[in-house]
């Protein structure tokens, strides 16, 4: 029978609920529960052991409250030991050792407990700051620790972002109290860990456009957008007038040069600072998902990369940087690999971003640089037995 043009009216009329009901839409997933499985499929290759002995420059071992030297080790040195040869990490450079002679029982603990696998660096006495005479205080505090043992000195990013005067304004990264302290570590030929900045994201707002959303969302105390923050480059520029003021002064530019979005940014830093050096840690994930980039930077800089990742013991709150097997199988997957879309940290993604990462396939001599041999140079250490 052929329907008139009234009867498909009436027709499809009666049939509107079951349409409806078949295209009605199911509930929002909260971002938070979506854990997408690739569905590519690639080569893997992991890698247990790395080619060549390691030395891990950036680890928190330790963490030493100034006035406290209190010795606490979340993870006992017998079990860091154990992940250590199953790695083949030959040394881990322990950055928290408290500040001036506080740094004593750490190093007793560590270094001179298990020699050739432990370092550990001093940190400054922050509290004291609005008191007379701190830049004479805070040089003579890094004599005294180099004496008790320490092997380097220790800048945390609240220098800039958190430390503040009486009167409550954040005191500069290149604040001129500090010169003493820059020029003591020169002298005593130790170099300087340096963290200043964030993530590019951190300084921005905290919005639908920010790639790090879910993380600041998570942590709003990481965001330094709005008040009286200074900008990312702010920051940055007073770092570079420290490094220009100081150049006897070795310093290591802890996570790639803080700015590891914008490896541009930190081969001209590079380039205009012979004194400056970089590390990987806690930023593979921003390396990797620029392989060529990145490719091309350890290329270029293969005699300034050393080998980190900001390990931290069991139980903190950034758990994709936790000590262990997992942690460091992703690093060797990235450097000595060219696999393709991994995670970039052994818990699920996304710890930073909703991304994964690439590996970049270093050949050995750049490997031995790398893993070795630069950080056991700026660490006055004997280089690898051939």
């Amino acid at each position: 029978m052929k329907l008139t043009r009234r009867g498909w009216i009436a027709a499809l009329g009666a049939a509107a609920p079951l349409l409806k009901a078949q295209t009605r839409k199911a509930p929002p997933l909260d971002i938070n529960d979506f854990q997408p499985k690739s569905m590519l499929t690639v080569d893997e290759h992991i890698v247990e052991k790395s080619r060549f002995p390691v030395i891990d420059i950036h680890t928190h071992l330790t963490f030493a409250r100034e006035g406290n030297p209190a010795v606490n080790f979340p993870t006992p040195p017998a079990e860091l030991l154990q992940v250590m040869d199953r790695r083949n990490i030959r040394m881990l450079v322990n950055l928290t050792g408290g500040a001036g002679e506080a740094v004593k029982p750490f190093v007793d603990a560590l270094d001179r407990a298990y020699p050739g696998r432990f370092l550990t660096f001093t940190q400054p006495f922050y509290r004291r700051m609005n008191e007379p005479g701190y830049a004479k205080m805070q040089a003579d505090q890094i004599v005294a620790a180099h004496k008790a043992g320490a092997r380097g000195l220790k800048v945390l990013k609240n220098l800039g972002l958190v430390v503040r005067d009486s009167a409550g304004k954040l005191i500069k990264v290149d604040d001129p109290r500090f010169d003493p302290m820059w020029e003591t570590c020169a002298a005593l030929n130790i170099p300087v860990a340096i963290h200043v900045s964030d993530p590019a994201a951190f300084f921005l707002p905290t919005d639908k456009f920010n790639e790090r959303f879910e993380e600041l969302n998570n942590h709003p105390d990481w965001s330094f957008h709005g008040k009286d923050f200074p900008s990312n480059e702010e920051i940055l520029e007073a770092r570079d007038r420290v490094f220009a003021r100081h150049p006897k002064t070795q310093f290591i530019a802890l996570h790639v040069g803080h700015f590891s979005e914008n490896l541009g940014h930190v081969s001209r830093s590079l380039d205009r600072f012979p004194n400056m050096t970089v590390e990987l840690a806690a930023r593979v994930g921003e390396l990797g998902r620029q392989p060529r980039t990145s490719r091309r930077f350890f290329e270029k800089y293969q005699d300034r990369i050393m080998f980190g990742t900001d390990a931290v013991p069991k139980g903190y709150s950034t758990p994709q940087q936790i000590f262990g097997d997992d942690l460091y199988k992703i690093y060797y997957r990235f450097l000595e690999t060219e696999d393709e879309y991994f995670d970039y940290a052994p818990v699920p993604v996304p710890p930073q971003g909703r991304w994964r990462i690439y590996g970049i396939g270093l050949p050995d001599s750049i490997l031995k640089k790398v893993y070795y041999d630069n950080a056991a140079r700026i660490l006055g250490l004997p280089p690898l037995r051939s």
